[in-house]
């Protein structure tokens, strides 16, 4: 028998959810082959057979938590090549229906794909509930599962007493389902509780006329599609927009470290993503350095590789501010998180048209409201309004930010 043991995890993590067994007992295994994914506050982990065989036993199921260097299970060496032994009783095994080909025009999630492969459903007859018609790994599970059967007439329910008592147990139950926190999102609820708690966490707000933007990016879209490859959306001016304010106002990227300041000459710019797992924070490295292509570039890279669950600690590490758009899902204004520990992070919302006053007329523009979060022990508020200020100046004038 060979032990499947949990292997390290990365730097500083000690803990891991099982998120997902790949084969069942008595599965044939091939070496190299993935048997169990483990999900991290950061990644999600492959671990693969370091020997064929079968899958003798599984020593842990899907939602433990794990540790570096548990077993997992155990992969019988000798059963490599024979065949599964099925209970006596058990009817002839049928072949396994082909998994269907899917049509590539279907926008899903890769969850859901991997899912839909597995059970041999097409992913264009399921509806999609996810943000713009995506499938979901949910839209799949409903899909999977059967209709219920009529039920019987209930039995008349007894009227809930005037004094407010309390209904019954059996009812609660049926109105409420108990699911354990994934290691990340334990991770998520720790971190945003200790940057609630280990900062002097303050928030400012100010307003952007979108106009200019809107009018520049609408002007060079399709040359920068069709030239570069590149979709251009606001992200990337607003990328722009921040290193630049960070280079004028150096303590917004700077870091506490036990009672000094350690200013950072370098952007790894956070861009928040709201992922199937959950929300994470890969950073673009030297974001300072790049142009708006760039960044746009590298913006939609490290944004993908967390839909798909691929991201690596590099990605995930060593961020110095971070942006996160709230807007996409039609926030109009919030105060975000400190991703700790950082000491800012820019906040953008939805762009809507409201009146404003300009050259003493009331004229209707698209504005978007902005907000910086930070920590109050080493940016004072005037710094914090005016690095604000900079990207609003930055944005209502895009020409500017070329001349860096």
């Amino acid at each position: 028998m060979i032990a499947i043991k949990v292997p390290p995890l990365g730097k500083s993590i000690t803990e891991a959810t099982v998120s997902r067994w790949l084969k069942k007992e008595g599965d044939a295994i091939a070496a190299g082959e993935t048997l169990v994914e483990l999900e991290t506050d950061k990644i999600t982990v492959e671990v693969p057979a370091l020997k064929a065989g079968r899958l003798a036993s599984r020593a842990k199921g899907e939602g433990d938590v794990v540790a570096v260097n548990d077993t997992l299970g155990e992969i019988d060496e000798s059963g490599a090549g024979a065949p599964a032994t099925a209970p006596a009783t058990a009817a002839a095994p049928v072949a396994a229906a082909a998994a269907p080909a899917q049509d590539s025009s279907v926008r899903s999630a890769p969850a859901a794909r991997r899912l839909a492969d597995e059970a041999g459903v097409n992913l264009a007859t399921v509806a999609g509930t996810g943000r713009g018609g995506v499938v979901s790994k949910p839209d799949v599970i409903a899909a999977m599962t059967p209709p219920a059967a009529p039920k019987a007439p209930a039995a008349p329910v007894a009227p809930r007493p005037a004094d407010g008592t309390r209904e019954t147990r059996e009812t609660r139950e049926t109105r409420e389902t108990r699911e354990k926190m994934t290691t990340r999102r334990k991770r998520i609820a720790e971190n945003l509780l200790l940057a609630q708690h280990a900062t002097a966490h303050l928030t400012t707000f100010n307003e952007i006329d979108m106009t200019a933007i809107m009018a520049l990016r609408e002007r060079i879209k399709e040359k920068t599609e069709k030239e570069h490859g590149v979709k251009l959306s606001f992200m990337p001016f607003f990328a722009k927009a921040a290193t630049l304010a960070l280079k004028a106002f150096p303590s917004v990227n700077a870091q506490i470290d036990g009672d000094s300041i350690v200013y950072k000459h370098y952007v790894n710019l956070g861009i928040a993503v709201a992922s199937e797992a959950g929300l994470v924070v890969p950073n673009v490295k030297d974001a300072d350095r790049l142009g708006i292509l760039g960044i746009s570039r590298d913006i939609a890279a490290v944004a993908k590789r967390a839909r798909d669950s691929k991201l690596t600690m590099d990605d995930l590490t060593g961020g110095t501010f971070t942006i996160t758009n709230g807007g996409v899902f039609g926030s109009l204004i919030s105060t975000p998180i400190i991703n700790y520990p950082q000491v800012a992070i820019l906040g953008l919302h939805k762009t809507q048209d409201r009146p404003i006053a300009l050259n003493g007329q009331v004229v209707i523009r698209p504005m978007m409201y902005i907000a910086l979060s930070y920590d109050h022990r080493i940016i004072d508020g005037q710094q914090a309004v005016l690095f604000l200020v900079k990207v609003k100046e930055l944005m209502e004038d895009p020409a500017s930010m070329l001349i860096d």
